[in-house]
């Protein structure tokens, strides 16, 4: 899926005289961004959050985590989900929901992103996602979930206070 244009608005919440955030900007520093916070829900309804890697692959955020993890756990049965990064003067939250990523093409692309990014070792067997966190624990089974963005907001204090909405 390529990038797509979304629907943008500035919220009333802006200073007057705010200028809207360009998605294309927005998309950039969810690219360069080193880690995330993961906003998932519970089976009984409680959240849990967690800081991940993740990358910017065709549009939409590609997360890796052992499936034996709680937010893997969570992601499987609610994939409704929330990613927020802080990139200096720009507060990114991207809403979305997440996808398990089976097919080798698709774990092939986000492994070689995490690859180039995190210098991660990365294989695919037997259509499994293995990857050497470099915890000293060696290779790891890992689930691989996209999150396609449906709305996202930006919190731009670079020139005054701008709040914009994206919506895909």
């Amino acid at each position: 899926m390529a990038d797509t244009q979304p629907v943008t608005e500035l919220l009333p919440l802006s200073a007057p005289g705010s200028a809207v955030t360009d998605w294309a900007h927005a998309a950039q520093q969810l690219a360069e961004s080193p880690t995330f916070w993961l906003a998932t829900v519970r089976p009984d309804g409680r959240p849990h959050v967690m800081p991940v890697l993740g990358a910017w692959v065709d549009g939409a955020l590609a997360v890796c985590t052992p499936g034996v993890t709680r937010k893997a756990k969570n992601l499987t049965a609610n994939p409704q989900c929330v990613m927020t990064v802080n990139r200096g003067t720009l507060d990114l939250v991207v809403e979305g929901e997440a996808k398990l990523v089976t097919d080798e093409v698709g774990q092939q692309a986000i492994g070689d992103a995490f690859a180039a990014k995190y210098g991660w070792k990365v294989a695919l067997r037997e259509g499994t996602f293995f990857a050497d966190n470099g915890s000293g624990l060696g290779e790891m089974p890992y689930s691989v979930f996209r999150v396609g963005p449906t709305t996202a907001f930006g919190l731009n204090t670079d020139q005054g206070f701008a709040v914009t909405r994206w919506r895909f």
